[in-house]
């Protein structure tokens, strides 16, 4: 067939409009416009944002990463990402399942012997996995080293029937992450830096931050400016405890929506973190994301990560079968240290991710309204607004 000037004119526009992506880029001003004002409001020393659009990635970088220093924010300056962490420590266990290391389905006694004949005979590694154990956020202040950490869960009760009310657990992921480590025969952080981030590539990221790359530590400053960072505890890495940058994080995201080059297993492992366990308020609980259908209403993010849904726990109801994972969602954590604050979102459908990185601690809430609203600028025919 002869291709004549007006069929051109006529199919050109029509296969631009099938390859254009479903997401588009932003300008600066516009996020500049989003994320000024909150840093003026806070005070913020510091803050980091990526963005991926179908695998690009934009970076935008404001301020320093410490008051002292003056030293500006890159793409490489290590923040502490709090309860994000959680997310690298279901993925470890997800890998470690799939290499018969452990089942989620065996309760965390099995793998824990000093825990037989407690509450533990009736806790699975998947309650552990979706903070449906009944295990309290935080470990006891009087709790400072492994023996009283055991003797603690030997003495636990739950307040609820496990399985039935989401609470959520700095304990109950860190004990899936010390069961974890114990079948790979290594410390936590080892299996973590050794495996995962090895695998993943993840250049810019620890448990441990090496000497050679503390001049890229920002400084953590709390809500009243004063210079903080994480203090080591029991259960701090598996919980709590990774520190990395936007350009690693981004690349975790994007291995999270299936577009980075990521090794098989591990993909399987990351996939499988995406699967609907449980109903609680407005989202699905995964291992340990959190998901929303999409386009999802602000009111509804705001309500799944408000500090009471954290704090004061919620009815959960088992999704039976499991859920697939779902590609059109909205996934997203929180993380928080005394210093710094987190906020990850991606939506594999639409392949949009967004990592937002603060040296520090502001309320979630403004976390979810910021990244919203960048959402609203790359996704401009979706988003509910």
């Amino acid at each position: 067939m002869i291709k004549t000037p007006f069929f051109n004119a006529l199919l050109l526009p029509l296969l631009s409009a099938l390859i254009t992506p479903v997401g588009y880029a932003a300008d600066k001003s516009e996020i500049d416009n989003i994320v000024q004002p909150l840093i003026q409001k806070y005070s913020i020393p510091g803050m980091a944002i990526a963005i991926s659009v179908d695998g690009e990635h934009q970076f935008y970088n404001y301020g320093v990463a410490s008051k002292q220093t003056q030293k500006p924010i890159t793409n490489t300056t290590l923040f502490e990402i709090g309860s994000l962490s959680k997310t690298f420590t279901a993925t470890l266990a997800s890998y470690a399942q799939n290499e018969g290391k452990l089942s989620f389905s065996d309760s965390a006694s099995h793998y824990l012997p000093t825990l037989k004949n407690t509450s533990f005979d009736n806790v699975s590694l998947l309650n552990l996995a979706t903070h449906t154990s009944g295990l309290p956020l935080f470990v006891p202040d009087e709790v400072t080293n492994n023996a009283q950490l055991m003797d603690y869960y030997q003495h636990w009760k739950p307040e609820h029937e496990v399985g039935s009310y989401r609470v959520y657990s700095n304990l109950g992921i860190g004990m899936l992450g010390m069961i974890t480590a114990n079948s790979y025969h290594q410390s936590f952080a080892d299996a973590m830096e050794t495996k995962m981030l090895s695998a993943l590539e993840m250049k810019h990221t620890y448990i441990k931050v090496p000497s050679s790359q503390m001049a890229d530590y920002a400084q953590g400053y709390n809500k009243q400016d004063q210079p903080v960072r994480v203090t080591p505890g029991p259960l701090d890495a598996e919980s709590y405890g990774i520190k990395s940058s936007t350009v690693d994080l981004i690349h975790y995201l994007d291995a999270n929506m299936q577009v980075a080059q990521v090794d098989e297993k591990w993909q399987q492992a990351i996939n499988d973190t995406h699967i609907g366990y449980y109903k609680a308020g407005p989202f699905t609980q995964n291992l340990m994301w959190e998901s929303y259908a999409y386009p999802p209403k602000l009111e509804e993010l705001l309500s799944g990560n408000d500090a009471g849904m954290i704090m004061n726990g919620s009815k959960a109801t088992a999704i039976t079968p499991p859920q697939a994972a779902m590609s059109d969602a909205w996934y997203n954590k929180t993380g928080s240290t005394g210093g710094f604050s987190t906020y990850a979102v991606f939506v594999p459908s639409h392949k949009i991710a967004i990592i937002i990185l603060a040296n520090k601690w502001f309320p979630n809430d403004e976390r979810i309204e910021t990244a919203y609203k960048i959402m609203q600028v790359l996704d401009k025919p979706v988003v509910d607004k």
